[in-house]
């Protein structure tokens, strides 16, 4: 694809409990930060209430996945309330042109509930995935993973075993499988690298 280089950021929920350090991740975004760029958010607590209700209602995983969907979506709406520059979107083929032209879009899977053969409808496949997957989809250069967790602090993640890692619960079980098919740098940032590059930013 061609024009300037296009990084996809996955925002976790679990940031929600820390409100402050969650704006400034957003603005970091929407001020471009990492250049042309996609904001893919997390489910937060509106997907641990799909989780709740798959498990008190006996749904079946490809329910509680499109449930899932529509968190993220709840999600995007809350991303643009808090940082006002974000622009929610769901056409997946605008989003490059968006993030190009300086919008900061944040992507909304509500197309997704139709089903796609690529991805299974499990609590395998969490933001995290789709994150990966969108990434792949639109040719972007890079995909970040903002953790609230501590992440490897290896600045070149190639080697990583994504295995382990998802063991560890750090990614979902699906990654490693998008991960052998991405082409492009995957990124994980943790608490303190967030907090350094926005010390950086406002020195």
């Amino acid at each position: 694809m061609s024009g300037p280089s296009l990084s996809v950021a996955k925002v976790g929920g679990s940031h929600l409990a820390e409100n402050p350090e969650l704006r400034a991740v957003l603005a970091d975004l929407a001020a471009g930060a990492d250049g042309a760029c996609i904001v893919v958010p997390g489910g937060g607590p509106f997907a641990d209430a799909a989780r709740t209700a798959q498990a008190s209602l006996g749904l079946d995983d490809a329910f509680a996945h499109r449930l899932a969907l529509d968190a993220m979506g709840r999600m995007a709406e809350l991303f643009c309330a808090l940082e006002p520059r974000l622009t929610r979107c769901a056409d997946p083929a605008a989003l490059a042109d968006l993030a190009r032209a300086g919008r900061a879009p944040v992507w909304d899977p509500v197309a997704l509930k139709a089903g796609h053969a690529a991805i299974p409808e499990t609590w395998d496949v969490t933001s995290d995935s789709l994150a990966l997957w969108l990434a792949t989809e639109i040719g972007a250069d890079r995909c970040i993973l903002v953790k609230s967790a501590p992440v490897p602090r290896a600045a070149d993640l190639a080697a990583v075993d994504w295995g382990a890692l998802a063991a560890r619960g750090l990614v979902d079980a699906a990654f490693p499988a998008f991960a052998a098919a991405y082409p492009g740098a995957i990124i994980l940032r943790g608490p303190p690298e967030t907090a350094t590059r926005r010390a950086r930013a406002t020195a």
